[in-house]
């Protein structure tokens, strides 16, 4: 049994649903379920009564709660003590899938000089809970004021390390796109970051008339890219993604009446206390990068 599978099961225990055991794990409500789903599908047995509101233990679940506090305490101190007392000069970075991509070979840069650098990529929520788990020491996300909420918690520190914008980019052949009713889109799905910045940035603020054909749909934002070089359809990428297509003329801006949107580029630590070797990763990409703590 996995320490984070005690905690996100302890966590609807102690605060009796899904919704607030979600924000105590500081995690959307959709990263959460996911998770449960995935303890249950490696446990192999249901553990919530899914017919009661709310969602409640099941009752030979909860027969074992003594068990799994003592469990989770347990190793909850085995980590601690193995973290505080390690040595070893490694640090693992979680980042967006496009992230990885453009910007963490920078930081992996500054941080490999003197030091062992391992990066996970996934989608936004990904990275946060392999952060709230332990499973990583940073995470390096996009945020905007049109994406999801995240919690608010002093169990993390979080600085800006720049913003890029968020274009509408398609093939040269689609040059005749205003002149179309309707557009053909790659579509990012609704549960991730990127697909609710698109819903409720661009696509709910259309001009009256225009239409739209979801062509497309993923949750990758290189998919979304090699999807738009094949002339599949238009696709809302960060720049630095399709930089390089662009100036090789492979892609060109969509000739639409939306506007960019800029995304902030944001380093997210859990608060203290933290390995002194991820502290000192932390600083050392702070300064490298002369971003404000």
């Amino acid at each position: 049994m996995r320490l984070d599978w005690l905690e996100d099961i302890l966590a609807v225990l102690d605060t009796g649903s899904f919704a607030r055991a979600a924000e105590a794990r500081n995690l959307t409500q959709s990263a959460f379920t996911r998770r449960i789903r995935t303890i249950e599908d490696g446990i192999g047995t249901p553990l919530f009564d899914r017919a009661r509101k709310p969602v409640q233990l099941l009752p030979n679940v909860r027969a074992r709660e003594d068990e799994m506090r003592r469990m989770a305490a347990d190793l909850r101190t085995l980590r601690d003590g193995l973290r505080q007392s390690g040595t070893g000069r490694v640090v693992s970075l979680a980042c967006q899938h496009a992230i990885t991509t453009t910007i963490s070979p920078r930081l992996v840069q500054v941080l490999a000089r003197d030091r062992s650098v391992r990066v996970r990529s996934g989608n936004r929520d990904e990275c946060l809970s392999q952060l709230v788990t332990g499973e990583v020491d940073i995470a390096v996300i996009y945020d905007s004021p049109h994406g999801p909420p995240r919690p608010d918690s002093r169990a993390f520190a979080e600085m800006s390390i720049g913003t890029e914008p968020l274009i509408a980019v398609c093939a040269p052949d689609l040059v005749n796109l205003p002149d179309m009713m309707s557009w053909p889109i790659i579509a990012y799905p609704g549960e991730v970051f990127l697909g609710q910045v698109l819903e409720r940035a661009v696509l709910s603020r259309l001009p009256a008339g225009i239409d739209i054909t979801r062509k497309a749909e993923t949750a990758l934002t290189l998919a979304a890219c090699q999807y738009a070089l094949d002339g599949i359809g238009i696709a809302w990428l960060p720049l630095s993604l399709a930089d390089t297509a662009l100036k090789q003329g492979r892609l060109i801006r969509a000739s639409l009446d939306t506007p960019d949107l800029m995304l902030d580029v944001r380093m997210i630590r859990l608060a203290d206390p933290i390995r002194p070797a991820a502290l000192d990763s932390w600083n050392i990409l702070r300064d490298a990068l002369h971003a404000p703590d």
